[in-house]
């Protein structure tokens, strides 16, 4: 039987009538604890959601993996590719690629009769995964693409429609500046919001048809391709199984090929994305801290309240060790009870927030209209580990004021 785990939990327990001085303190380290994990796992969850968010955006419109013409520069001019290449489609049997899909791009410009607006056509072909846009759109519907027929339907923004008064079955105008200068018309076929202002307010959806023939290229000619990824976090390593089958290799035209991930692409929101880690460990370490001395006060009240009991287990034969393990074992189970209910009201408030969107956010600030959650069991359980350890090691130095208690004196006292 291990003696003194009875004894912390008898102390722990304990449901005397007689109040104590320390249960005040005792219960408002508790509370601090569990006000400081809530915090610990709203931050972690918010944060973890908006870098998904994000990055998800981000992936919706430039794919995880791209390739392209080598000597294609970041306009969306691009170098033509040939279509016809030895991965294609062949490449989504490789483990882990979800879908390959052509793309081109030619930048125009649309125009009513009262507005104008610059805008990017983004070509697609039957082969395009809708996933994505398909969660987005907001009126109207997406569009299928025919290797036989092309189609006039396109997919604007919903800004792009909020600037040009436009709506869903209305016909619009694009103008291309070449020469000679070329008009195409496109029917509204759905409107699309992503939040992600930086590309809502370039891309429009069209049948890649419409841009070969813009570009005055062949059916087989196009921008490149994009390879879309089943998991995020094996990003680096897909990337670097495509390069080594494409990126090795030179076109049919005798260009060489580029292949480029999403995070070298659009490396400026990745950079951003990153900075939230930093806030992250910010906010743990300071709520781990604070629970920490929390708990290290009230250990010392408690100490200072059982000084008669701590002599009378000395007198009796108890080492300074095992009286020490006793408190410690106490304040452990006034830490776990913070954690518990810090636990269960986090998690209570992440999945209101989840399921409602209680809390909205300006997207052209913030990418998305409300606060985003991401909820990791695994994160919250290393969280929980954590935060008991280090609140654990922190009150094993206070509890050495144990060793300087006199057995006689504190009898007396």
């Amino acid at each position: 039987m291990n003696t003194e785990l009875y004894i912390a939990r008898r102390i722990f327990s304990n449901k005397e009538i007689k109040p104590r001085i320390s249960r005040p303190i005792v219960n408002i380290a508790v509370i601090g604890i569990a006000l400081g994990f809530i915090i610990m796992i709203l931050a972690i969850s918010i944060v973890s959601g908006f870098k998904k968010e994000i990055r998800q955006k981000v992936v919706g419109f430039g794919s995880h993996i791209q390739i392209t013409n080598y000597d294609a520069n970041y306009s969306f001019e691009t170098v033509p590719i040939s279509k016809n290449q030895d991965f294609y489609p062949g490449i989504t049997y490789i483990k882990g690629i979800k879908n390959i899909q052509i793309f081109a791009t030619k930048v125009g410009v649309l125009k009513t009769d009262t507005e104008i607006q610059g805008v990017i056509l983004k070509g697609i072909g039957s082969d395009f995964d809708w996933s994505f846009f398909e969660k987005n759109i907001v009126e109207g519907k997406s569009f299928r693409v025919s290797d036989t027929a092309k189609t006039n339907k396109i997919l604007i923004s919903k800004k792009i429609a909020s600037l040009l008064n436009l709506k869903v079955g209305d016909k619009l105008s694009a103008y291309f500046i070449q020469d000679p200068p070329r008009i195409r018309k496109f029917h509204i076929e759905g409107i699309y919001e992503t939040g992600l202002m930086e590309f809502d307010e370039m891309f429009a959806i069209v049948d890649i048809g419409h841009v070969q023939k813009l570009n005055d290229w062949d059916n087989d000619q196009i921008s490149g391709f994009e390879i879309l990824i089943n998991d995020y976090n094996e990003l680096d390593n897909m990337k670097m199984a495509v390069f080594n089958i494409a990126g090795t290799k030179f076109d049919k035209t005798g260009s060489k090929l580029k292949v480029q991930s999403v995070k070298e692409k659009y490396p400026y929101f990745f950079a951003w994305i990153r900075l939230f880690d930093t806030n992250v460990w910010v906010i743990l370490i300071l709520m781990t801290l604070v629970a920490g001395f929390n708990m290290v006060s009230g250990l010392l009240i408690i100490i200072l309240e059982r000084t008669k009991m701590i002599g009378i287990l000395k007198s009796i034969g108890a080492e300074n060790a095992s009286v020490r393990k006793i408190f410690l074992y106490n304040a452990m189970f006034l830490t776990g009870k913070g954690l518990l209910w810090g636990n269960v009201i986090g998690i209570a408030i992440c999945l209101l927030q989840h399921y409602t969107g209680l809390f909205p956010l300006d997207p052209e600030s913030y990418y998305v209209n409300t606060v985003p959650i991401n909820l990791n069991i695994s994160s919250i359980l290393l969280l929980n580990i954590g935060t008991l350890l280090v609140t654990t090691i922190m009150m094993v130095i206070p509890s050495f004021v144990i060793t300087k208690i006199s057995p006689i004196k504190a009898i007396q006292f």
